[in-house]
């Protein structure tokens, strides 16, 4: 895993509500009422006070989605002919149209405040239904991105090297992805449901720091690079990330202001064990709990020939394409050399194994090659949502020299990995972006071996730090959380940090570390977790010099083992103190709403603090 280039980012403020703090519910109410005369939005019959907090929601919901679409749309397509400044003079209220004081009331959170109002002010008109609005910038942001990238010719002349060429394709590719991540944000306010407002404020929230990490991953992929490409590209990347920024500083406002008022009917409602979330096929719940001789599989792999297929790649032409139904692929014992992805039009795929160590896929591809990206050199890639496996080990065996080398690539979202094997060296699973459980699984590796700027949890899953090359240093997370408003992270909870027996002879030599900080948020959680002697007392190692030393957020929590001591970590202000009060903020139930989307699998699953 490389650095990479990235965007200079404003330091976010502290949070500027809508309305000031003296009768803040009375302003709140003022405004959102003459929202909802631009929205043209209503409700229903309820008493008056609850219609009022009801249609205020709807309103408010409704204008945060025109902004960030519109945002990122006319962003991009303004910045062809010029930057954005993030400096000027307001209109006086009294000259502002309703559709412009909505606009001003959205852009107020944002860290990119001028550069919100300059974009949505043009794009809104005299256009006052949000849905069509929302239609329209839609289809901008879909055509103005894809043809900017398309039209990438002149970059890729830039690209003097072959790496530089390839992460032009990349960033086709990871663009895409940040489109389809908006256009869920987009699709989600058509089923938005009163009683599921934290889940919908939860999947917004999730979606838009994909964006936001896709278009970071595009960037990346130019370190190491010659040419002016990469330097490009960000400078094209500018306008549309900060207004991507922006779209998560207004839904994470509006879950406060929502936070704050405490709307009846609005709380969590947590699912009960047995009760399954709609995508889930009634006759294949609690499949990940079932085993081979049990299971009743759509495909059987097998490499003696005992299968429909040989190759997982043929199994997965089989799979039908944007499924609401799960599709089983039963893949028997054996070694499987080849390169998977499962992409995004594949959704809710199940794989089962013969065993971790029976049932292997296994690729070479390493960016010591110099045409490849780290995010190129996964042997497996989930993106699909609703993916899930079990009783698979996944590997990259390029070996320490081949540097980054990437076993496992997650991006698909509500992703289940049980009793799984990801094995390599440097940059093992990267757990790219969206909401990953994993249960009892086990990840070997040496640098940086579990990274990625996911909301991933680990539960009694083992870490096994391996013997790296000479000179070199273990690092075991390097979490890439971007901007502070981000709900990502990587928890490990119940696991174990292990070495092998390799690394235990020079482990005064290579020293090992908990954890550190890829991006300038990095955010990891340790926490009930065994931590063996090995580890250094620091516990965690700087990136480079004081980078993210102050902004990054580490902390742990009721761990034990030789390593587990505190007295000798490091003192940066991102290290923080949790208590048990606020250590079950990232447990499952609470860090991503696990309740809703994991018992139903059969996974063994605990939503809170455990019992160790």
């Amino acid at each position: 895993m490389l650095s990479g280039s990235s965007i200079t980012r404003k330091k976010m403020k502290p949070s500027r509500m809508f309305w000031h703090t003296s009768g803040r519910e009375q302003e709140l109410e003022n405004c959102l009422m003459v929202l909802m005369k631009y929205t043209k939005m209503a409700y229903g019959s309820s008493d008056g006070a609850d219609k009022k907090k009801k249609v205020a929601i709807i309103g408010v919901s409704s204008l945060i989605l025109v902004a960030m679409v519109v945002a990122v749309a006319v962003g991009v397509k303004s910045n062809n002919s010029s930057d954005s400044s993030n400096s000027g003079n307001a209109a006086p209220a009294s000259e502002l149209s309703t559709s412009s004081k909505a606009v001003k009331a959205l852009c107020a959170p944002t860290d990119y405040k001028e550069t919100c109002v300059k974009s949505l002010e043009p794009a809104a008109g005299n256009t006052t239904d949000p849905k069509e609005l929302i239609k329209i910038a839609f289809d901008i942001t879909m055509k103005t991105i894809k043809e900017a990238i398309a039209n990438s010719t002149t970059l890729k002349d830039l690209a003097k090297d072959p790496r530089g060429k390839v992460a032009l394709d990349n960033c086709q590719e990871l663009m895409e992805h940040a489109i389809d991540d908006l256009k869920e944000s987009f699709e989600k306010l058509g089923t938005f449901e009163m009683s599921k407002l934290q889940t919908f404020v939860e999947d917004l929230k999730t979606w838009i720091s994909g964006s936001l990490t896709y278009q970071q991953t595009c960037l990346d992929g130019f370190q190491n690079t010659t040419g002016e490409a990469g330097q490009k590209m960000k400078e094209f990347l500018k306008i549309s990330w900060e207004l991507t920024s922006n779209g998560l500083a207004m839904v994470d406002e509006f879950s406060k202001v929502i936070g704050s008022f405490n709307f009846q009917g609005t709380s969590r409602r947590l699912m009960e064990s047995d009760e399954a979330p709609s995508w889930l096929d009634a006759s294949k719940r609690k499949l990940l709990a079932a085993t081979p001789a049990t299971i009743k599989p759509d495909v059987v792999v097998a490499k003696d020939g005992t299968g429909k297929y040989k190759t997982i790649n043929e199994a997965l032409k089989d799979v039908p394409v944007k499924s609401a139904k799960q599709f089983v692929i039963y893949i028997k014992a054996g070694i499987y050399k080849e390169k998977v992805d499962v992409p995004k039009n594949l959704t809710n795929v199940v794989m089962i194994g013969d065993g971790p160590s029976k049932t292997r896929i296994t690729g070479d591809i390493s960016y010591v090659m110099g045409v490849t990206t780290t995010w190129q050199t996964a042997t497996f890639s989930a993106v699909g949502a609703g993916f899930m496996a079990k009783d698979i080990g996944f590997e990259n065996t390029a070996g320490p020299e081949g540097h980054q080398a990437v076993a496992l690539r997650v991006q698909a979202d509500k992703s289940v990995f049980y009793n799984c094997h990801m094995d390599g060296y440097q940059d093992t699973l990267y757990t790219h972006a969206h909401r990953q459980f994993f249960r009892d699984c086990t990840v070997s590796g040496t640098i940086d071996f579990v990274f990625g700027n996911a909301l991933a949890i680990f539960q009694n899953c083992k870490m096994v730090v391996k013997k790296p090359m000479d000179n070199q240093k273990c690092i075991v997370t390097a979490q890439g959380r971007l901007e502070e408003r981000e709900p990502t992270a990587i928890v490990f909870q119940n696991c174990s940090i292990t070495a092998e027996p390799a690394l235990l002879a020079v482990k005064d030599i290579n020293k090992s570390y908990l954890a550190r900080p890829w991006k300038e948020y990095s955010r990891f959680i340790l926490m009930q977790s065994q931590i063996d002697g090995f580890i250094q007392p620091e516990g965690f190692l700087p990136w480079m010099g004081t980078f993210a030393i102050n902004t990054c957020w580490y902390a742990e929590f009721g761990n034990r083992g030789p390593s587990a001591v505190t007295t000798h970590r490091v003192t940066w202000p991102g290290i923080k103190k949790l208590t048990a009060e606020t250590a079950v903020d990232f447990t499952p139930a609470k860090f991503f709403l696990g309740d809703s989307w994991i018992p139903a699998t059969g996974v063994p699953y605990e939503p809170g603090m455990m019992n160790v």
